[in-house]
């Protein structure tokens, strides 16, 4: 399956152009008016893909971003798009225009000394393509919204089917201020309703936790953890009646069918821990498996599993020797799987970090890396380790039983935040068979393509699927995991299906009665950064590299995010 990318963006390792070097080049000046948004549209992409592979310049423009208020108040004609800037006029340089901002500040402080807080600066959304978005930035389709809206009857292009009758929704940072990393956003669910052929009606709700008014800290003063501090910004899922929005280190909270926040949930106050972003449900038994962590004392980790009605029933401890960032595990149907891998928290980082948009995990290459596998039907029985090249990853693709051995689909890092926590590197797809005999793990790569995000038909977590769908540069990829190969489902002017343009996760939904995984539709939020507007594309899984169905256009951008569901009627 593997196969060679054509980018015209430098790979890391590779090394940068020319006009890249040495801190001199024609892009000096242009770091404070594209975080102002003063570019023109065709000066802002050259400047982004100049943004690649420019060190220097993405450090400018970090910084630059994290003042951005200090900018907002510098007037639009002082940092002018190159093509309009009056040539008898030089550009001051950089620390100059730092002096200028910080005196400006001064000068206007006191006409806003009356109010008890200053209004975020609103910087218009950039045009950014998907191969050149930096999440902590906060540009493009990165940048958040501002406000909850509700409309009706949606325009659609092509046809929805008659049978998709449920809700679309989906989770994701969407943060209220300038600080922080873009990763710890206050969550905002964008919902769609479909039924009977029409898109009834769309919503986005930020997910209300009890922190999100009057902001707590997650760790109390004696290092115990407070479980209702959440951003409840990763996931939404459906099980045993309840919607539950998702943020793996604290307690679920539930939203209703028009996504309003109802509360923490604690499964009747059972659960003493926090929640996993990525549970999985078994589609044979209807439990739900899923573990605790962010746990600064022992245990770090804690196994928990919910029957098919909510009820608790297993919480049992891991033990891993540190608090290592557990984001995803793997289900089948006789086995649990950990990753124990070694992106560690640093308490000291977290004391002392001087980068708001810094997360306190750093890679500790002595840590090591081990897969630990639990049978099901002997859950407090001993974890067996199984140590394998030292790596990370997000997300479990797929994972199932096959004979003797215990198989994982996984997109996998190299390695992850060695000295900051930006993202560096590409996932990509690796397929990990655990020998249970031979106490071996046999690790292979299938392909080369940077892919994020991957999904199956949820009908089959725990089982041998064949195809899993991500999100590529540009694309949906969807693998076949049985032969080895993919097919891409293209959205961008090198394809067939419109103007350049990113989509999200795709969440397989079954047509009614069907078993077959190509029985159905991927519903996929879709920006374009034309219209700097979204739709909700419905793809025939039967026909997926052909043009969609179905385009339900959106009231509004739907900021890039995580994770989300189709729940039918």
């Amino acid at each position: 399956m593997t196969e060679s990318r054509d980018s015209k963006f430098p790979r890391d390792g590779e090394p940068d152009t020319p006009d890249m070097l040495d801190g001199e080049h024609d892009y000096a000046m242009w770091d404070a008016a594209y975080v102002l948004g003063a570019l023109a549209d065709a000066d802002r992409l050259e400047f982004e893909t100049h943004l690649v592979g420019c060190a220097s310049c993405r450090q400018a423009v970090t910084e630059l971003t994290a003042v951005s208020p200090l900018l907002s108040l510098l007037d639009y004609d002082h940092v002018v798009a190159p093509d309009f800037a009056d040539e008898s006029t030089a550009a001051p340089p950089c620390p100059d225009l730092m002096t200028s901002l910080l005196a400006r500040a001064d000068q206007r402080s006191a006409a806003a000394s009356d109010r008890s807080e200053r209004p975020p600066s609103l910087i218009p959304a950039a045009v950014v393509d998907a191969q050149t978005v930096f999440p902590v930035f906060r540009t493009g389709n990165y940048a958040p919204v501002h406000d909850e809206l509700t409309a009706f009857d949606l325009p659609v292009q092509g046809s929805i089917p008659a049978e998709l009758n449920g809700w679309y929704l989906r989770n994701g940072p969407n943060p209220r201020s300038g600080a922080g990393h873009w990763c710890v956003g206050d969550g905002m669910v964008h919902g769609v309703r479909l039924e009977n052929g029409r898109a009834a009606w769309y919503r986005n709700r930020w997910v209300r936790t009890e922190s999100f008014e009057r902001p707590f800290p997650n760790y109390n003063d004696d290092g115990t953890r407070n479980l209702h501090a959440s951003i409840a910004n990763t996931h939404v899922v459906r099980h045993a009646g309840k919607t539950l929005a998702l943020m793996e280190f604290s307690l679920p909270y539930e939203i209703s069918n028009d996504l309003e926040t109802l509360g923490a949930y604690d499964f009747g106050g059972k659960l003493m821990d926090s929640m996993t972003a990525h549970p999985k449900i078994c589609p044979a038994t209807g439990e739900m498996h899923f573990f605790g962590s962010g746990n600064i004392f022992e245990p770090h980790v804690i196994y928990h599993r919910a029957d098919a009605d909510g009820q608790l029933t297993i919480d049992r401890p891991i033990d891993v020797p540190a608090l290592t960032l557990m984001h995803d595990f793997a289900l089948t149907a006789d086995h649990v799987v950990f990753m124990d891998l070694p992106l560690l928290f640093d308490l000291s980082l977290a004391f002392t970090q001087q980068n708001e948009r810094d997360l306190p995990y750093r890679w500790q290459d002595q840590y090591g890396a081990r897969l630990g596998v639990l049978r099901r039907d002997d859950p407090y029985g001993p974890v067996r380790w199984f140590d394998i090249d030292p790596c990370f990853v997000f997300h479990v693709a797929n994972s199932y039983d096959n004979g003797n051995s215990v198989v994982l689909e996984v997109l996998r890092y190299p390695e992850m935040w060695r000295d900051s926590s930006e993202f560096g590197t590409d996932a990509e797809l690796w397929r990990w068979s655990i020998n249970l005999d031979t106490g071996m793990v046999e690790e292979s790569q299938l392909d080369d393509r940077g892919v994020e995000f991957p999904r199956v038909d949820d009908r089959l977590a725990g089982a041998a699927a064949r195809y899993s769908v991500a999100v590529g540069s540009g694309a949906l990829v969807r693998y076949d995991l049985q032969r080895d190969t993919a097919s891409e489902h293209r959205f961008g002017a090198d394809g067939s299906h419109g103007a350049p343009s990113a989509p999200g996760e795709a969440v397989f939904a079954p047509a009614v009665g069907e078993s077959d995984e190509l029985a159905g539709w991927y519903l996929t939020y879709v920006y374009d950064p034309v219209t700097d507007g979204s739709e909700l594309v419905i793809i025939d899984a039967s026909d997926f590299e052909g043009d969609p169905v179905a385009r339900v256009r959106l009231p509004r951008r739907v900021p890039h995010g995580f994770h989300g569901n189709w729940i039918p009627d």
